[in-house]
């Protein structure tokens, strides 16, 4: 079994089974130090900026499932929807000097970066698509990250079951040469199933990672006090917070 598989399949172990057991603290203070460790080994076998495999175009699939929340059903959005798009803003703010509202004008008009990569998802599928960004590093150095900033968070306009959904990561992956705010995939406008108008790619983490329907993005020097805590919608749920592949 090749690691990616092997990583995934016990992320999906953990996140769907042993239920009582993951309730339990020592449980919990275990498997947050099995991430942490993680984390560290993820990091030590490349250093922090090993990429992910990139593919030939014949090998992306014939079609790239959504999962999660495939559409937004506010107003809002299909008032968005309804004129492409046109008037979305992703606001950058948080600890940075110059915050920034970008229109998907001004990203499409940043250096873009095209890559081919395999989403692995915790549910146990994969799929590879061809994804169009502006990598994430130079738009937060246009705004001038802080030198207190710990962690970058992604806001997203969609609910699910209820809920905000949101992502983080950290400095390093924020940095990360494939890590882009993705416009399309496959060569066309991103689909509303897949995030559009814009998503976060975080090719080294699992499929829970790439937020969709990003609106906005944060320089924090803490993950306390945003939603549970815990950096994330479903590591609110119990998904560990590092989910490198």
């Amino acid at each position: 079994m090749k690691r990616r598989n092997l990583l995934a399949g016990l992320a999906a172990t953990l996140t769907t089974g042993c239920t009582r057991i993951g309730e339990t603290a020592p449980f919990a203070w275990a498997v947050d130090q099995a991430e942490g460790l993680h984390r560290l080994a993820h990091r030590a076998m490349g250093g922090p900026r090993p990429l992910a495999r990139e593919y030939p175009v014949s090998a992306i699939s014939a079609d790239f499932r959504g999962n999660g929340s495939t559409d937004v059903n506010t107003p809002l959005y299909r008032a968005h929807q309804a004129n492409g798009f046109a008037d979305w803003r992703l606001q950058v703010g948080g600890l940075v000097e110059r915050p920034l509202s970008l229109s998907l004008a001004d990203i499409r008009a940043l250096p873009q970066r095209t890559q081919i990569t395999r989403h692995d998802c915790v549910e146990g599928w994969s799929a590879i698509g061809q994804w169009t960004g502006p990598q994430l590093g130079p738009i937060l150095e246009s705004a001038g990250v802080r030198a207190e900033a710990r962690y970058i968070l992604f806001r997203c306009a969609d609910l699910l079951y209820g809920a905000p959904y949101y992502e983080s990561c950290d400095l390093a992956d924020a940095w990360h040469p494939q890590t882009i705010i993705a416009h399309r995939l496959n060569g066309e406008p991103l689909p509303v199933k897949n995030g559009a108008p814009l998503r976060l790619r975080l090719e080294r983490q699992l499929g829970y990672k790439h937020a969709k329907y990003l609106t906005g993005i944060e320089a924090v020097a803490s993950l306390d006090g945003i939603g549970d805590g815990n950096g994330g919608f479903w590591e609110d749920r119990g998904y560990q917070w590092y989910a490198g592949i």
